[in-house]
């Protein structure tokens, strides 16, 4: 937990100073540790982590969620999204013969506290 809380916080540094290739390297040790400290991972979400750190323009990768199965979520360079979907569900088919879903996503403006 210690890791994980200091993962966090230089996190929170990359993403102020818009370092996305540290925030991505935080993002494969934060699933390194769920995967082998706390053994929540399992080898399909393995595997996406895995197959997203060879996709040129992907920065990170990590399971998200409870654990134990589920979803990836990967941080890439919007130029290589198209060879990330493509690459990702190929490679990852013909390892499990499962067919993954993936959505992309855009940064939004972030939460607010809205006036009661």
């Amino acid at each position: 937990m210690i890791t994980e809380n200091a993962r966090v916080k230089d996190a929170e540094d990359a993403l102020q100073h818009s370092d996305l290739p540290r925030f991505g390297q935080l993002m494969y040790a934060s699933h390194q540790s769920l995967d082998q400290d706390y053994d929540v991972s399992c080898r399909e979400l393995n595997l996406m982590v895995d197959l997203a750190r060879k996709v040129d323009g992907v920065y990170g990768s990590r399971m998200t969620g409870g654990g134990f199965g589920g979803c990836t979520v990967n941080l890439v360079d919007s130029k290589a999204v198209p060879e990330f979907k493509t690459s990702i569900a190929r490679h990852y088919e013909n390892v499990t013969t499962l067919s993954p879903q993936i959505f992309v996503s855009h940064p939004a403006a972030g939460a607010t506290e809205l006036p009661l």
